[in-house]
């Protein structure tokens, strides 16, 4: 099976020339994914929401690569102020409560732009029979 590129459709991507996930065999790769509302075209001020997004972003692509939210393996946090990872952490409970892949949150000094509060990415397998 060669390598498929998943897109958001977001022109940044080629200018950053990245993709918003890599399917390569049974494995998803999904990139870095912040709370940018692609529907209305905005950011949420706050990181309850801006996580939810991070997900909505995150399942689409892993649709699009055939494969479900239940094939997370692995989950990495970056967030900007240790305040919010309460309320980041109640969203990952509701969404990955039942998958629990291994995880990691950290803390960092900024996101790209300063309204980004949570960046999330994942790895995933397909599962097989």
């Amino acid at each position: 099976m060669p390598r498929r590129l998943i897109s958001t459709g977001s022109p940044f991507e080629k200018t950053a020339g990245y993709s918003r996930a890599v399917i390569d065999g049974d494995f998803a790769f999904v990139a870095g994914t912040t709370g940018y509302d692609y529907t209305s075209m905005t950011m949420p001020a706050d990181v309850t929401s801006q996580s939810r997004n991070c997900f909505k972003t995150i399942e689409a692509a892993l649709k699009e690569g055939g494969f479900a939210m239940t094939d997370i393996v692995r989950a990495t946090y970056y967030i900007t102020d240790p305040a919010d990872a309460d309320a980041h952490f109640a969203v990952c409970g509701e969404v990955l409560g039942d998958i629990r892949p291994a995880a990691t949150l950290l803390v960092v000094a900024g996101l790209y732009k300063p309204e980004m509060k949570v960046e999330i990415e994942v790895t995933a397998k397909r599962r097989t029979a």
